[in-house]
């Protein structure tokens, strides 16, 4: 507590001493009462206390608050103390104040007019001591009041250094809380001059607050650019003898100098004469000072001259007008990219993506090609090689196309899950923006399909076909490729839907070869029939109809896969209505008919590449935000494929014994019979409510993605879902289980807007009838955007008028399967890489604890089996103890990935 030493405040100091000595709880709780009743009835009883009393008194009050204990009384004369002299009792009447008086409260009145009237004081101590409580309440009542006596006291001549420093930074705090009280129109040209100041510390003040307000008013604030030049000029030209008050390991005021840089960025390049010969002299100069010998060892030392030079990078960049500069800073830049310094690195390439889009500094850029694909290669932040990605990207021109787009290939093979789709797209950009040979493309995309479908979104694969169909010279080519693509054993989905789509449109290309005759085609394609989902098993239908236009020989092949059982009773209404239509068309229809029908594709009209737009939003431009040093994790990663900068979690070391768990995720329910067998047909609730929610059945699927819901006399809902990374599919399968039609049929996401910064939710349209003894699909797209805890509940209403006469509506209410642990994926390691995470990882908010005692028996293949179904990998013989169950998985979000470590001790002999 303040002034306790000095002050000889000896009560406060036993009564400190007192609670430290407390050897529990409950005697801290029964000290702090009865001196909390001491101070009340002295408050209430005595009304002579003198001012060194009320203060020990209101100390006693502020060390209480902050133990944790609510105070509700003491602040009037914490105000009471703010009308004393002595500068003692005035701090601690506003250090109260600002901790414990809200900014609504009835007292605020008569705090802000003791404010006014220190504030017109000739002691700067008392001033001083006003304006801190100004910047820590900051309240709009405060600024209203105070707003046009500040300024005052910032311009005035009589107004001492230190008081004008802090009447800049209260004046700041006020206007970005309350902007549009605070009118400065009448004291901008003297704010502008305190540029000018003598006093260092007055100027460095002075700049924030100018920076603030010229992102308010630009052009009413423009004179500052000439004073703020004149000043950096001093700066950078004085040794660090001159500026000894303000330097700084021997670097002349840094935080000034990053400060009127940053203020300069503000503006476009001057026309001043003046500006424009001093500004590129004092650029010059720091980047002179930055090839200089260094003057200490220390790291301080390099942060400040560091620091100043980036900042001057970022205003050649953003000035964008001096060739010599730019490529200067980029030469400069480059002799960071190996630095040992992980900031460094990650600032010069993050940097340098800003210099590649200019055209004076490109070329320059691109002499440290090697250099970054062998940061690409061998860095092991994750977020530096997210920049060397970004950088290669931007150095990209035709020049170089080929061997960077190589390269990024390649890396895509072993890079970070969190970075891959992002990689996808700039690596399908590349190929499509400098293709000089459609080949190239072709099988740049097709090579993109088999390193990383999963992540090939569909505007990658949808913009190859529309550049093929668009192109008759590499129509061939590409259905020879894609058929060879498909010979593969192991083929994504994607690569199948590229090859139904193009082989289906331009399979006559290769079929006079044998070896691709058209029956041949059509096996192939047939053969991954079975493996894909529903969309695909519609396009590929939709290939095999137009094979009977393209190849009539072996319409018969094509008709026995269409006449087939499971397609034309298929449970999705979509694939059976393809099989049955497609089926008549090549049964019905004359040659000419399927001619015309079945044509050939049409060019598509050109536009703008769609993939653009996606990269654009998924991540924003980074010319306008400001450059800052990154700290790099400490922590190791889980596993080489998770790298350090993954925020990662534990379970704390558990206690002999015991159990532990994971907060994180979805509470396991290990205490429950979350371990037991259950059997989910058995747990059906039948219900005739309007609203009706199967609770039971809901919990079965926290371990597995199939099975039934829900189901009552009337409806069955189904579920089939799974999740890869951090995106998931839910198909809901609604059956009626009567002769009688539901009508009216709508489906909403009724926590929609309170998950969507959390969970991403997308529901397809249904149908509004579902006839009866019928079933539907209804399926729900989601996206983990970071970690949630409530589940989507999904409102089915509907009409059914059964036998009656009068229709009823039908309300249902069920939770949506989607939880966390849906997005987890195991994760592979050995004891001693286990517990070198385990102990890695000890701050307060990565560990978590649980201890309970279980329900049911334990045994531990049950325990392996829920573990693993909640997306965890069962690490064996990992653990000294071989009843104990330890398992260890990665958290998939939009934003990050999060490591899990997790042991569960299983002790049989507690009952």
């Amino acid at each position: 507590m303040p002034a306790v030493k000095g002050d000889g405040m000896r009560g406060l100091a036993v009564f400190i001493s007192d609670i430290r000595n407390c050897k529990s709880r409950e005697a801290e709780v029964k000290r702090i009462n009865k001196e909390l009743a001491n101070i009340r009835s002295k408050f209430k009883g005595d009304k002579t206390l003198d001012g060194y009393q009320k203060k020990k008194y209101v100390c006693k009050l502020l060390f209480i608050f902050l133990l944790g204990h609510d105070i509700d009384f003491g602040h009037m004369e914490a105000v009471n103390l703010l009308s004393s002299n002595k500068y003692t009792e005035k701090q601690i009447g506003y250090l109260f104040i600002s901790v414990l008086v809200s900014e609504s409260n009835e007292l605020m009145k008569l705090v802000i007019q003791s404010i006014k009237n220190d504030l017109s004081s000739r002691n700067p101590i008392h001033v001083n001591l006003a304006l801190q409580c100004i910047a820590n309440i900051g309240s709009a009542e405060m600024a209203e009041e105070l707003g046009q006596v500040i300024p005052k006291l910032l311009v005035s001549g009589e107004t001492i250094d230190s008081v004008k420093q802090s009447s800049a930074l209260c004046l700041l705090r006020l206007i970005r809380n309350a902007p549009e009280v605070i009118k400065m129109q009448e004291w901008s040209s003297r704010i502008i001059h305190l540029l000018n100041d003598q006093h260092l510390g007055v100027v460095t003040a002075a700049v924030s607050l100018i920076d603030t307000l010229v992102k308010r008013n630009p052009e009413e604030y423009k004179g500052c650019v000439t004073l703020a030049v004149s000043r950096l000029s001093r700066i950078v030209t004085s040794s660090y003898t001159d500026l000894q008050d303000y330097t700084y390991y021997f670097v002349p005021a840094p935080w000034l100098s990053v400060k009127l840089l940053r203020l300069l960025q503000n503006y476009p390049p001057s026309d001043d004469p003046g500006v424009k010969t001093r500004l590129p002299e004092c650029l010059e100069t720091i980047l002179n000072k930055a090839q200089e010998p260094p003057k200490s060892k220390k790291v301080q030392h390099s942060n400040a001259k560091n620091a100043v030079l980036f900042e001057a990078i970022n205003l050649i960049i953003h000035m964008d007008c001096d060739p010599t500069l730019l490529v200067r800073a980029c030469n400069q830049l480059g002799q960071f990219l190996q630095h040992r310094e992980t900031n460094l690195r990650y600032l010069a390439l993050e940097s340098m993506c800003l210099l590649a889009t200019s055209e004076f500094s490109h070329d320059a850029v691109k002499k440290h090609q090697e250099t970054v694909i062998q940061a690409l290669k061998t860095e092991r932040d994750v977020s530096v090689r997210q920049r060397a990605v970004d950088l290669l990207y931007a150095m990209c021109d035709r020049s170089n196309a080929s061997d960077i787009v190589s390269e990024m290939l390649t890396y895509l093979e072993t890079a970070d899950y969190s970075i891959r789709e992002e990689m996808v797209l700039k690596v399908a950009i590349l190929a499509e923006k400098y293709a000089v040979d459609y080949t190239w493309y072709v099988d740049t995309i097709l090579n993109l399909i088999r390193v990383a479908g999963d992540y090939v979104s569909e505007e990658v694969w949808y913009r190859v076909i529309h550049i093929v169909i668009n192109r008759d010279d590499v129509q061939g080519y590409a259905a020879k490729t894609v058929f060879e693509a498909l010979q593969a054993p192991a083929c994504h989905e994607n690569m199948v839907k590229v090859g139904g789509y193009i082989l289906g449109e331009f399979g006559n290309l290769i079929a006079g070869d044998p070896r691709s005759s058209p029956l041949i085609q059509f096996k192939l394609l047939h053969s991954k029939f079975h493996l894909c989902n529903v969309q695909t098993r519609g396009l590929l239908l939709s290939a095999y109809i137009k094979f009977v236009n393209l190849f009539p020989e072996i319409k018969v092949h094509v008709q026995e896969v269409l006449s087939n059982e499971n397609q034309i009773r298929n449970a999705d209404v979509e694939l059976q209505q393809r099989a049955i239509e497609y089926l008549q068309l090549s049964t019905i229809a004359s040659a000419d008919v399927l001619a015309t029908v079945l044509e050939e594709m049409p060019p598509f009209p050109e536009r703008q590449s769609s993939i653009l737009a996606k990269l654009k939003k998924k991540r924003p431009a980074t010319k306008d935000a400001p450059v800052t040093y990154k700290q790099t994790p400490a922590s190791q990663a889980i596993t080489d494929l998770v790298d350090p900068s993954i925020p990662q979690i534990k379970t704390v070391e558990p206690l002999p014994t015991q159990s532990t768990g994971n907060s994180l995720l979805v509470d396991l329910a290990l205490g429950g019979d979350s371990l037991t067998e259950t059997n989910n047909h058995n747990n059906l609730t039948s219900s005739s409510s309007n609203s009706q929610e199967s609770q039971d059945n809901f919990n079965a699927f926290y371990t597995k993605n199939n099975g039934v819901l829900f189901e009552n006399e009337l409806i069955q809902v189904g579920v089939r879902s799974e999740f890869r990374q951090n995106l998931g599919r839910v198909c809901l399968f609604l059956g009626n289980k009567s002769n009688y039609p539901m009508t009216n049929l709508t489906t909403e996401i009724t926590n929609a807007s309170e998950l969507s910064s959390q969970l991403m939710i997308d529901v397809k349209p249904i149908e509004s009838e579902l006839p009866g003894g019928a079933q539907k699909q209804l399926q729900i797209n989601t996206e983990c955007i970071t970690v949630f805890e409530a589940n989507p509940q999904l409102l089915l209403t509907y009409k059914y008028k059964g036998g009656g006469t009068w229709e009823t509506d039908q309300r249902l209410s069920i939770r949506v399967p989607v939880m966390l642990s849906k997005f987890v994926e195991g994760v592979a390691m050995n004891s001693k890489t286990f517990f070198q995470r385990w102990k890695a990882l000890g701050q307060p908010q990565q560990e978590n604890q649980s201890i309970f005692k279980a329900k049911f028996s334990v045994a531990k293949e049950n325990v392996k089996a829920r573990l693993m179904g909640f997306g965890f990998s069962f690490l064996e013989g990992v653990d000294p103890n071989e009843s104990n169950c330890v398992g260890a998985g990665i958290v998939a979000t939009r934003q990050q990935q999060i490591g899990v470590l997790m042991r569960l001790e299983l002790s049989k002999q507690v009952g």
